[in-house]
């Protein structure tokens, strides 16, 4: 999708009612596009200059100055990605259930927009806010305490099966339930920071403190932070804190250029291979003994360090019944397990995908449409992936609840088919197999690998 109007029906814009149930099948490649226009129209009056020290952002119509605001927005740094842009429904989809957040933006400076002012892809955004105002009045944003019971009572069951299984005798197969069951963990926390669990920002906090803390041994706060970052810029050079991810691997040609070191560049050509059983590891080690602790002192989370303490008592009681060596193997195999399961779940969704550049703006529909990718639903990829196989929902909606993607996934399609997006759906082992493809061939510096 260029300008708009391309690949667009000419009709009212209307969706498939809940009881349209196009099959998701995998549609043509992905379209070319391009974001050279301007991420939207003049905002400031007349042809005057911008002023270089003045930061302004447009929400529902109006430019708001956040020059000395973002210095103190809670949410850090996240807010300057989008200086300069309309940030309408980044700002609806991260502040949806702060009350707090429109208390703050009314405080701000403000002034109408110019006379005129249209945002990029202007249709596509208001027909996305028509569809958005659909959902919640059918209440696809509304939390079910039933489900939140399900997913903290498996968690839990799984725990007590694991540990069941190794005082049994059956270490092996406890390990790996509780390996599995610490990516489960990871899922479940995930959501607890999207604030889609039980839809109180309070309580979903102290679930991913909890489950975090105890299940992974990390930080919420600092996932939060990092998050967001991504959420807000997906597949974006110097924004996207998933592309940031020397020295350990490279997932774009363009940061894999960055190395010098001919040792780098060795380790590099092996990705592929250790990404899964070596790079996913280290990179747990390293959040959970080094930059998580350091963020919980930083910033005086003494709540999550009260869970690092009890997850490490429990792992110094084994210690003392069954040695430290043989408990320590043990730890890093059950590190493992659980790293290779989120990690590699969670690459699938964007690495092997085109990068947005530093200077490129896309609308928040265009981030979730050219740089995501869902996987093929199915029982057991929707357990297994707890319904993050909708990813292209996900971004759009990280604060529905996720177990309700299913539920919107063809009117999400249908939307992007008027307006010539692509939705992107592939096999889960098919975008298993594009994923590592692709950690080869950017490793490996391979020609084919273009820059977009």
């Amino acid at each position: 999708p260029g300008q708009e109007g391309e690949g667009c029906v000419a009709e009212s814009p209307r969706f498939p009612s809940r009881s349209a149930r196009p099959p998701l099948d995998r549609m043509a490649p992905r379209d070319s596009y391009t974001y050279t226009a301007a991420p939207s129209a003049n905002i400031f009056e007349g042809d005057a200059p911008a002023d270089p020290d003045k930061k302004e952002i447009v929400i529902h119509d109006r430019a708001y100055d956040i020059t000395t605001f973002s210095k103190r927005h809670p949410g850090g740094k996240i807010i300057g990605f989008q200086v300069g842009t309309d940030a309408t429904d980044a700002y609806k989809q991260f502040h949806i259930r702060s009350v707090k957040a429109d208390k703050v933006l009314k405080s701000l400076p403000s002034r109408p927009v110019r006379k005129g002012y249209e945002p990029r892809r202007a249709q596509l955004l208001k027909d996305f806010a028509e569809f958005t105002k659909q959902l919640e009045v059918e209440g696809k944003f509304e939390p079910s305490p039933r489900h939140v019971v399900y997913r903290i009572a498996e968690v839990v069951a799984m725990h007590v099966a694991g540990a069941a299984l190794i005082y049994n005798g059956w270490t092996l197969a406890g390990i790996v339930m509780l390996g599995v069951v610490q990516g489960r963990c990871g899922w479940l926390m995930h959501e607890g920071g999207h604030y889609s669990l039980t839809g109180n920002i309070a309580i979903d906090r102290a679930i991913q403190v909890a489950v975090y803390g105890l299940g992974c041994g990390m930080s919420g706060a600092w996932w939060r932070n990092q998050h967001n970052k991504h959420h807000a810029t997906p597949q974006k050079l110097k924004h996207d804190v998933d592309l940031d991810t020397l020295p350990l691997v490279a997932f774009h040609a363009k940061v894999a250029a960055r190395v010098k070191s001919p040792a780098m560049k060795a380790w590099l050509s092996l990705q592929a291979k250790l990404f899964a059983p070596v790079t996913t590891l280290l990179v747990t080690l390293g959040w959970q003994l080094y930059l998580h602790p350091r963020h919980m002192l930083r910033t005086k989370h003494y709540d999550e360090l009260a869970m690092l303490g009890i997850r490490y008592s429990v792992v110094g009681a084994v210690a003392a019944h069954n040695g430290v060596a043989l408990t320590l193997a043990w730890y890093l195999l059950y590190v493992q397990l659980g790293a290779m399961y989120i990690f590699c779940n969670f690459a699938v969704s964007h690495t092997h995908l085109a990068i947005v550049e530093q200077d490129e703006h896309a609308t928040w529909i265009e981030y979730a449409a050219n740089h995501t990718t869902n996987c093929s639903p199915s029982w057991w990829c929707d357990w297994w992936m707890s319904f993050l196989n909708y990813q292209i929902e996900h971004h759009l909606y990280p604060s529905m609840p996720q177990f309700r993607h299913p539920t919107i996934a063809p009117r999400v399609k249908a939307l992007f088919e008027k307006h010539g997006l692509h939705y992107d759906v592939r096999g889960y082992f098919e975008a298993m197999a594009d994923t590592f493809a692709n950690l080869d061939k950017v490793g490996n510096g391979d020609e084919h690998v273009k820059a977009h």
